[in-house]
């Protein structure tokens, strides 16, 4: 009874079999079959070799929530150059109220026309140009911030000269003044190297002695997790604007250079994502069989297309072949040997 249960257990599997088995010398060969193989493996193993490269990339996912951190401080780093002297030049930190916070943590020094600093001016350059880059190709940022650590820090390092002290008191000739700037550093908490800021290396020039520049900040708390760091930091958007006081034609204001920045309520995580190996399997499995299937289709289909033209026309194997039909006035029967026998008669 058992063996006998095997045995229409195993009818039942061969019956239920997708994959039929045909035996070879029921299969036919052709030349177009094999070039339309060639080309296929060919196809799969090119496509197999890209998707192996974007499994192993990575792209950015960016995630936003509402910022419920209202205790902490945030960080302000700027490093600006202002074509004034130092003893001309002063910096406060005020609130919405024009109440000022505070004005300690500020250095000023002198520039100095040496060597390192002439390296920093082409270094601007080099910002300026990845700044108009950015500009047009936003997906850069995605690679800036694959790459983060990996490049220098973009603030610059200390000056080499004595400090001075700033202005107290602006009983100075307005002739004194000069507001032309270059913005080499501006970032808002942790410093993270490799990351370029809006305002990095933005110049402004002007002849005119009372110029307002204003520039319009929204900051934005961002958490930054890739492969390489996981920090807290702010990205930033930027206004520009600038004008001259004149009071006798109605442009009335202070100069002097003012950046005014608020900050977003919204938070954005960043997030580098990686294609996992299960759906990499899948994708190569879809590439295989898509790549098999449609080849065969196609290769069916083209010779479908030609037996017809084919037999429309009576050609290759459809054309009609010339068969040799025996002449009946010709007399085939053939006269019968003579033997020996009938030799001797």
């Amino acid at each position: 009874m058992r063996r006998l249960y095997r045995k229409k257990a195993l009818s039942l599997v061969k019956e239920l079999d997708a994959f039929p088995k045909v035996p070879e010398s029921y299969v036919e060969t052709t030349a177009t079959g094999g070039t339309v193989s060639l080309i296929a493996f060919t196809a799969m193993a090119l496509l197999a070799f890209f998707e192996f490269f974007v499994y192993r990339d990575t792209w950015m996912k960016y995630e936003y929530e509402v910022d419920k951190d209202f205790s902490s401080k945030l960080r302000i780093n700027i490093d600006i150059t202002v074509a004034m002297k130092c003893q001309h030049v002063g910096a406060d930190i005020l609130d919405l109220a024009e109440t000022m916070i505070t004005s300690n943590g500020i250095q000023y020094e002198p520039v100095s026309r040496s060597l390192s600093i002439l390296l920093h001016t082409n270094r601007l350059w080099t910002l300026l140009l990845i700044q108009n880059r950015l500009r047009e190709e936003h997906s850069l940022q995605e690679v800036l911030y694959k790459s983060v650590l990996k490049g220098a820090p973009t603030a610059l390092p200390p000056r080499e000269g004595t400090a001075s002290e700033p202005l107290t008191g602006f009983h100075q000739c307005i002739a004194a003044y000069n507001f032309s700037h270059r913005i080499d550093h501006l970032s808002f908490g942790e410093e993270i190297p490799g990351i370029i800021n809006p305002l990095d290396g933005t110049e402004k020039i002007t002849s005119n002695h009372n110029e307002m520049f204003q520039y319009f900040i929204t900051v934005v708390p961002t958490k930054l997790h890739t492969s390489k760091v996981s920090a807290d930091t702010h990205q930033f958007s930027v206004t520009e604007r600038e004008r001259v006081i004149n009071h006798a034609a109605g442009s009335h204001g202070v100069s002097g250079i003012f950046m005014k920045y608020d900050t977003s309520s919204l938070m954005v995580t960043v997030s580098e994502q990686h294609m996992p190996l299960w759906q990499f399997l899948v994708r190569l499995c879809g590439i295989i069989g898509g790549i098999f299937s449609t080849t065969g289709m196609i290769h069916g289909f083209v010779g479908f297309c030609f037996d017809i033209v084919c037999c429309r026309f009576k050609l290759g194997p459809y054309k009609p072949r010339e068969v040799v039909l025996p002449d009946p006035h010709v007399n085939n029967c053939a006269a019968p040997l003579l033997t020996d026998n009938h030799v001797q008669e």
